[in-house]
């Protein structure tokens, strides 16, 4: 009999999923919904979907498997809700962008997810990057392992602005391609915003992700100007609204933060100058927060290493980095809604539960923050069958040794992780 390629055959990346019902026992489990950790529990899971959550120690039914996680804590499969899985920064990281193909990225990119899933995040929104809704399709069909993905696709931009995938280009480039438009997420009035939120629909995004102000990382000056209009921003919005799309802003000025939220955006992302006016606004308009304290941090430190980022970047790397995570920090003590996100790909993927003990470094309760990565993450992404463990949710569930409530860093050791009922790691 001739042998299929391993990618004809899903289980050869994707373990198959059981036809009889997982049994987990559990020594604690995080209950997300009221953000606190309870005592042992038993969780039945059947079809890829959680059956029941029973306290104490259930026997499995006839034929029904049982997995045993003695010392462990389970708990609803995080989210990330800011990555970037086509890509990670290092010291070439801007001269690859013209030596490398898009399927370059791509093949990066299916290592980049194993590590985030099996680091215990099940489902990610990755905001910017071309491979990502591909990268989702993959994984949705079972052809490679990864976190579920809600991709935004292209970011959209303004000429010049955080995310023009012109900046930094020499004359002669630019002449022979042309000036990006809306098409490649590059946008200067309100007819381009309706148009290219229309773009990323065809395209298959999830998601709308804008670059509201400057940013680091960009090869410009600017880390924190505003770079849309109120109008542009309200077009985007509201024609989002008609696909049913939510919108993610990266922001860190604190102009540019105060238009996107005035014209509706769900999310802030960074907010590294958030004024006391833009918090009021945000508690007013009911927008979330997702702080990235880890990408700020990371880029404060490499801005210290000649060579790492290219001369025009490392001061709006120190400067604006350094000062996110007292952002974060404020925001919570001030009733800001905060989710959870890292900016992975800024840093090292899989890395990305760090974020948690940035997270309570800053003031924010350890039970807050993995409630922001689960039931409040559920929340900005606008779905209801995920990021709690009860009767009926998707079987996302995690396992750690410890109790991270207690003890945040706990959230470094995920040795059990499953994804729609799939078992992708166990101690």
């Amino acid at each position: 009999m001739r042998r299929l390629p391993c990618l004809a055959l899903l289980a050869c990346v994707a373990p198959a999923l059981a036809a009889d019902p997982v049994t987990l026992h559990c020594e604690r489990l995080f209950d997300a919904r009221a953000g606190r950790m309870l005592g042992a529990h038993t969780i039945t899971v059947e079809d890829g979907r959680i059956r029941s959550v029973q306290p104490g120690r259930i026997a499995p039914a006839d034929g029904g498997q049982a997995i045993d996680l003695p010392g462990r804590t389970c708990l609803p499969g995080w989210t990330d809700l800011h990555v970037h899985l086509g890509s990670q920064s290092g010291p070439q990281s801007y001269s690859e962008g013209f030596r490398l193909d898009p399927v370059d990225y791509a093949f990066r990119a299916v290592g980049y997810a194993g590590k985030t899933l099996r680091a215990g995040f099940t489902s990610v929104r990755d905001l910017g990057g071309e491979v990502a809704p591909h990268l989702r399709d993959a994984i949705n069909q079972g052809l490679v392992e990864g976190p579920r993905i809600f991709a935004a696709g292209k970011s959209i931009a303004t000429t010049g602005g955080h995310a023009d995938p012109t900046n930094g280009w020499n004359s002669m480039l630019s002449h022979l391609v042309g000036p990006p438009g809306p098409t490649e997420g590059v946008i200067n009035s309100v007819d381009d915003a309706r148009q290219a939120v229309r773009q990323r629909y065809k395209d298959g995004s999830d998601v709308i992700k804008i670059t509201a102000t400057g940013g680091v990382l960009s090869y410009a000056k600017s880390g924190d100007a505003p770079q849309f209009t109120i109008d542009e921003i309200r077009a985007v919005v509201e024609t989002a609204k008609d696909y049913g799309y939510t919108v993610a802003a990266h922001a860190h000025g604190e102009e540019g933060m105060r238009r996107a939220v005035v014209a509706g955006v769900t999310s802030i992302e960074h907010g590294t100058h958030m004024s006391d006016e833009v918090i009021r606004l945000m508690k007013q308009h009911g927008t979330w927060y997702v702080p990235t304290i880890y990408a700020g941090r990371f880029v404060a430190d490499k801005a210290k290493e000649p060579g790492y980022f290219p001369e025009i970047v490392r001061p709006k790397a120190a400067a604006i980095g350094a000062r996110i995570q007292e952002t974060a920090g404020r925001a919570w003590k001030a009733g800001v809604k905060i989710a959870f996100g890292t900016d992975q790909g800024v840093g090292p993927h899989g890395d990305n539960a760090r974020e948690f003990i940035y997270m309570v470094e800053a003031g924010i309760p350890a039970a807050y923050a993995l409630q922001a990565a689960t039931i409040h993450a559920a929340s900005v992404l606008g779905v209801d069958d995920q990021g709690v463990l009860e009767a009926g949710k998707r079987a996302d569930i995690i396992a750690l040794p410890g109790d991270p409530v207690a003890d945040i860093n706990a959230v470094l050791g995920v040795d059990f992780v499953m994804k729609d009922g799939r078992v992708y790691a166990q101690p």
